[in-house]
């Protein structure tokens, strides 16, 4: 399967066949996002070689394919069909993964990794591997983020092979977390800013992002600290 979010994660409409039909579809290929890595599927619709509208509720990895939860039965294989976005969502969620990462590059230069996150449209959470729990230290994180975020900086993603990307320092924030077993690694560069071994979907200059505003703060263990955060225009 193709997976064309990768390539493009702006892409908000495109073209495809159903190569398995039913409630759960699978097509030659897909901008649809599937849950994987904290953060959501998108959602949005499918629509049949007849016009009709198929919603898709969900989206997640099986097998080596991604499998689309529809709200009916009526696509078969073989049927050319097209595909829309549910793109306020999508936006939502890439302003919030990149953030993340913004973040991430923040907490990375104080020595600490990302031991977990959770992307929601609403809200978002990031977990910290920090000694002390200190809600200042955690809103000064913040407040770092968005002063790179204010200068802005260009986002771009590219392939590189396994072994050619694991040598670049810091590509894994994630503690005790290694990227896929695959022979090239999706890299995110934020220019001047952060580089790391992703797969998910990502605005294209961190300026789009907005403001970070802390909405709260968490211990949830000895070294393990949580932000929540949402995103202001």
């Amino acid at each position: 399967m193709h997976n064309l979010y990768m390539e493009d994660s702006y892409k908000q409409e495109f073209h495809a066949r159903v190569v398995s039909g039913g409630t759960e579809v699978m097509l030659d290929e897909t901008a649809f996002y599937p849950t994987s890595g904290g953060q959501p599927n998108d959602t949005g619709a499918i629509i049949g070689p007849d016009g009709s509208i198929y919603a898709v509720t969900d989206v997640k990895k099986s097998g080596g394919n991604i499998v689309h939860a529809v709200d009916k039965q009526g696509l078969a294989e073989g049927d050319h069909v097209r595909c829309k976005i549910n793109w306020e969502r999508r936006y939502r969620l890439m302003k919030m993964h990149t953030a993340a990462h913004v973040l991430s590059a923040v907490v990375a230069k104080d020595g600490a990794l990302i031991t977990g996150k959770q992307l929601g449209v609403e809200e978002s959470r990031i977990d910290f591997s920090l000694d002390n729990f200190d809600k200042d230290k955690l809103g000064s994180i913040a407040e770092r983020a968005n002063k790179l975020i204010e200068k802005g900086a260009h986002v771009r993603t590219y392939f590189l092979r396994r072994d050619e990307a694991l040598k670049i320092p810091g590509v894994v924030k994630l503690a005790e977390k290694m990227p896929p077993d695959l022979p090239e690694l999706r890299i995110v560069d934020i220019t001047g800013i952060d580089i790391q071994a992703c797969g998910g979907t990502h605005v294209r200059e961190i300026g789009e992002i907005g403001r970070i505003k802390v909405t709260g703060t968490e211990n949830k263990g000895k070294t393990n600290r949580r932000m929540y955060y949402m995103i202001e225009k």
